[in-house]
């Protein structure tokens, strides 16, 4: 026998690869036409997150304010300043609700049914009428607010800007 005609692994060829079985592309147009809804649903949602993301940018800057006067509030230098600053952030993040209502001109009992018909959860008893203390009572009477008291009262406002009713 001569050496030519004994098989060599050299002479091997690799196997094509078959087909896929299944094909990637949907078979009918019924699944066609799902996966185009489905896709235009997901859009649509996500655009309609990003619409209200853009529109409570005023809650995340206001939150972050509140953060800051926050941190203020445990230097006795920026503590009288925070607090004056309080009633002022409430009625910045009022006047910058989509709708813009007028709350310009509000005070006293007007204010707080304003902050009340528009908080999700029941507001303390006195709420307006202790942001008017800390924003026009003498230096001394704010000075002397206790902490548990001013601890509620910023607890409270932090839930207003968070969760005030905003309709659009």
């Amino acid at each position: 026998m001569s050496d030519a005609k004994l098989p060599n692994l050299d002479q091997l060829k690799e196997l094509p690869v078959p087909p896929p079985v299944v094909s990637y592309f949907p078979q009918t147009w019924g699944w066609l036409v799902l996966l185009l809804v489905v896709l235009l649903a997901l859009a649509a949602w996500a655009g309609w997150r990003y619409w209200q993301w853009r529109r409570d940018r005023y809650r995340r800057d206001a939150l972050a304010r509140l953060d800051a006067l926050e941190a203020a509030l445990a230097d006795e230098h920026t503590r009288l300043p925070a607090l004056r600053e309080l009633p002022e952030l409430l009625k910045r993040v009022a006047l910058s609700m989509p709708q813009r209502p007028q709350v310009a001109t509000l005070g006293g009992a007007d204010w707080q049914a304003f902050l009340t018909k528009t908080s999700s959860a029941p507001l303390p008893e006195g709420f307006g009428r202790q942001l008017a203390t800390l924003a026009y009572a003498p230096v001394e009477r704010v000075k002397a607010l206790p902490a548990d008291e001013l601890q509620g009262l910023l607890a409270s406002s932090r839930h207003w800007i968070e969760t005030h009713h905003v309709a659009v």
